[in-house]
């Protein structure tokens, strides 16, 4: 079975980390968030594994590279010259796709058990199965409706079955379900046939309608283990945190580093001269003495300050942050400088910043 990860967007909610490097590149404990799904593919069998993009391509094709070099799996990337859209992307590899094949975001996490889903593909005898995930709040995300039948009406307590109904990002008061659509697909090369050559296109919002109202028989199967999308400043937080407090439980593994109190972790010859909670510190990196760190991810090479209060921020690769800073909420590009003194609230900083501005 052939792989394919979705790896084109541009990551603009994870900006400024996003500017010189492809969203799924971003560091989750150190290690890109791509790999994650890449495990997760390799460890079901899948023997090759093509990565589409439309978006600094330069960067997956390196990472690739390294790939094939340490696996038996084959690897590619697949680069678009113009930005396709999910099934779009994956229309450019229809003469490749000739049998089951499955389909992956590459910004995700999860530790499920895949080959459940395969096997649930194939005894459905679906077109598409698709992975389902259930949340609090599903307003931001596409919701799915299941069925015992192909043609039955919603039955909000199954937790696996055939699709019924779609709605992308409801409100509350629209939302008959709180299953969301978790991006990673197994198709029959079939559906292709339905997606127009040339043309920016994507599964959830044009492709997946179009199969429900033509009758195409649609498969559900809500993932066990954990899931995070984190295509946003908190999610990546979220997850990184809960990659720490439950390492013991989950197949990733950490990178050789240390525990700390609070649910913290430092990564190899990092130092923290302060209490952390809840934060990881990346290779090479520092933090000063008697600075309060919350909920925070610090990259490779950063270097954090004294007295400064860095709470829910992600702070970039070799960024440098001078003492006495105030950082709530901030996205930190690469390479960086905060000037000592520095207040900011929900702010994203690609440039050297100082005290005086707001």
């Amino acid at each position: 079975m052939i792989g394919i990860i979705m790896a084109g967007g541009k990551g603009t909610r994870l900006f400024p980390l996003t500017e010189n490097k492809p969203k799924p590149l971003i560091s989750l404990l150190g290690k890109p968030v791509i790999e994650y799904v890449k495990d997760a593919l390799v460890n079901i069998g899948i023997d090759e594994i093509i990565l589409t993009t439309g978006y600094q391509g330069e960067g997956l094709q390196k990472i690739v590279d390294v790939w094939n070099k340490n696996s038996d799996v084959v690897f590619s990337v697949n680069q678009e010259n113009t930005p396709m859209g999910t099934a779009g992307s994956v229309k450019l590899l229809e003469q490749k796709l000739t049998h089951s094949f499955i389909v992956a975001s590459g910004d995700s996490v999860l530790s499920s058990d895949l080959e459940a889903l395969v096997k649930a593909h194939k005894s459905s005898r679906a077109m598409v199965t698709m992975a389902l995930w259930e949340v609090e709040d599903p307003t931001q995300f596409g919701i799915v409706g299941l069925s015992k039948t192909p043609t039955g009406d919603v039955d909000g307590n199954l937790s696996e079955g055939y699709i019924a109904k779609f709605l992308e990002k409801p409100t509350l008061n629209e939302a008959f379900s709180n299953v969301i659509n978790a991006g990673l697909y197994i198709l029959e090369p079939e559906v292709l046939s339905y997606v127009p050559k040339g043309t920016k296109f994507d599964f959830s919002k044009e492709l997946f309608p179009q199969l429900l109202e033509v009758g195409l028989p649609m498969y559900g199967v809500k993932l066990n283990g954990v899931w995070f999308d984190v295509g946003t400043p908190k999610e990546l937080i979220r997850a990184q945190n809960h990659l720490v407090e439950h390492s013991e439980s989950l197949p990733f593994g950490l990178p050789k580093g240390k525990h700390l109190s609070d649910s913290s972790y430092v990564i190899g010859n990092s130092i923290s001269h302060s209490k952390l909670c809840r934060t990881v510190v990346s290779e090479n990196s520092i933090i000063g003495h008697d600075s309060k760190i919350v909920d925070t991810v610090v990259m490779c090479g950063a270097e954090v300050g004294n007295d400064c209060s860095i709470i829910g921020t992600i702070i970039g690769e070799n960024v440098k942050i001078g003492d006495d800073c105030q950082l709530t909420d901030c996205v930190i590009g690469d390479k960086v400088e905060i000037v000592a003194g520095t207040t900011m609230h929900a702010d994203k900083v690609s440039r050297i910043v100082s005290s005086q501005e707001p």
